[in-house]
């Protein structure tokens, strides 16, 4: 079983920063892809930023040059450095490890 612990959401005034982190432990043996997805209010959930094995990252066309995926193999944990925040980024933001979602964590841009 796979557990999952998320943090660093929140609410943020527009051009602000925020560093959600996303923890994984459990039966997990290797690490194929880790990655950020968000689902806005009446809106499908969509990829913001993923990592697959090899070190590769894709990123949404929203959010490219604001944001930037990490991870630490040791921790098993990913995380989203996401800057120059605006309205229109606020959303639930969800990771997901091999397939697996995390519980989310709510980002409010907002002034």
């Amino acid at each position: 079983q796979v557990r999952f612990v998320e943090s660093g959401g929140g609410l943020v005034q527009p051009g602000g920063s925020l560093r959600p982190a996303c923890a994984a432990s459990g039966s997990i043996f290797k690490v194929f892809h880790m990655g950020w997805y968000r689902q806005a209010p009446g809106k499908q959930r969509e990829l913001v930023a993923n990592i697959i094995s090899g070190g590769s990252t894709n990123y949404a066309e929203s959010v490219k040059g604001r944001f930037t995926i990490s991870k630490d193999n040791a921790k098993n944990t990913v995380y989203l450095q996401m800057n120059s925040l605006q309205p229109e980024d606020t959303a639930v933001y969800y990771c997901n490890v091999n397939l697996l979602w995390g519980q989310g964590t709510q980002v409010t841009v907002s002034s």
